[in-house]
């Protein structure tokens, strides 16, 4: 294994872990944090609902989805960053 290989690896790594740890950061707040003020965030209207059920009901699914798109999106760049994209 050439030592180009050996960095590329490293690099493509580092970067990869730091994405994950950003993706699982946000979707923990969506799934626990937001859920756990439900109750004050109640007091609040979005579109004519309580913010707190509006957010268990709809929002944190919608930033799941982005979140996925985003994370599928910036692997990818990593990925051709270092070399590693199949295209």
């Amino acid at each position: 294994m050439s030592q180009d290989n050996s960095d590329a690896k490293a690099g493509h790594w580092a970067k990869t872990k730091g994405l994950m740890i950003i993706v699982m950061v946000i979707w923990f707040i969506f799934s626990f944090v937001v859920h756990s003020f439900a109750m004050s965030l109640n007091e609040i209207s979005f579109l004519g609902f309580p913010l707190g059920y509006y957010m268990a009901a709809q929002g944190s699914l919608a930033v799941f989805v982005v979140l996925i798109w985003f994370s599928n999106w910036r692997q990818d760049n990593i990925d051709e960053e270092f070399g590693f994209s199949d295209r």
